[in-house]
């Protein structure tokens, strides 16, 4: 079931600061989201953080807000990073996603079908281009300029080398977005950094259909899964990307992933 027709209950959003301005935009017309909580940009970079950080804040809204029954966690994968979190009172509903490209192109397999034609490429959004500062002329400057001020020039030099030596794997810029938060500035941006590295660029208007039922609460086992107290997302070897299995006891570690039926 989509948006259209279903019947939400009171619910709590916790969100990447990536995404914050088009969460906010498609949650202006569900009156049963009582709250958002953004979490900071870059956690997908220490996974251990983000379990912590997306952990805390379900225990906040699950303190603080009794009425809420529900929690949409706009979150992929992101490094695994979400692998652990229990809610103790809440459903989470968890989209089938590695990371928010998919929430913004609306789909998993138009995610997958776009990098099986395109391996090389690395994603710009107005929230990721908002939230830091993306491969470019001035991601070059910035990091120049911090390794110097830490390490001295010749170390600076040699960072720098290696800095670089990551972006050979790409060979592609692509701009997505879904409206909120899209500029012509910012797609501007976003191909200098292409041009500057020697990329091809290309631009794609997302899809919010994916998103925008998250948010609604129309969890489909197709494109959701749902946990609830004791149990945790886990990824899968197969194209369902998560599943909800048992989480470990506390303290304890989770002999095999038992998925839940």
């Amino acid at each position: 079931m989509g948006a259209e027709g279903h019947r939400a209950e009171p619910m709590a959003v916790i969100a990447c600061a990536v995404l914050e301005d088009e969460v906010r935009h498609f949650a202006k017309p569900f009156g049963h989201i009582t709250h958002i909580e953004i979490l900071p940009q870059g956690l997908h970079n220490e996974p251990d953080r983000l379990r912590r950080e997306v952990q805390g804040a379900i225990e906040r809204v699950e303190a603080g807000f009794p009425a809420v029954s529900a929690i949409a966690l706009v979150y992929g994968l992101c490094s695994r990073g979400v692998e652990g979190i229990c809610p103790s009172r809440c459903r989470v509903g968890v989209p089938r996603a590695h990371d928010c490209i998919t929430l913004l192109l609306g789909s998993r397999e138009r995610y997958g079908e776009y990098v099986a034609r395109h391996p090389g490429t690395y994603w710009y959004s107005p929230g990721w281009n908002r939230c830091h500062v993306p491969p470019g002329p001035e991601r070059h400057e910035k990091l120049l300029r911090e390794y110097r001020e830490k390490y001295g020039e010749e170390d600076a030099e040699y960072l720098m080398e290696q800095e670089q030596s990551w972006f050979r794997k790409y060979n592609r810029a692509a701009y997505v977005h879904l409206g909120p938060g899209y500029s012509e500035n910012d797609v501007a941006f976003s191909k200098q950094c292409a041009d500057w590295l020697g990329w091809s660029f290309d631009m794609q208007v997302g899809d919010p259909g994916l998103l925008r039922d998250l948010l609604c609460g129309a969890w489909d086992d197709a494109r959701f899964i749902v946990i609830g107290p004791g149990q945790t997302p886990h990824m899968t070897a197969d194209d369902r990307i998560v599943e909800a299995v048992e989480a470990a006891p506390a303290g304890g570690a989770r002999a095999a992933a038992q998925p839940i039926a």
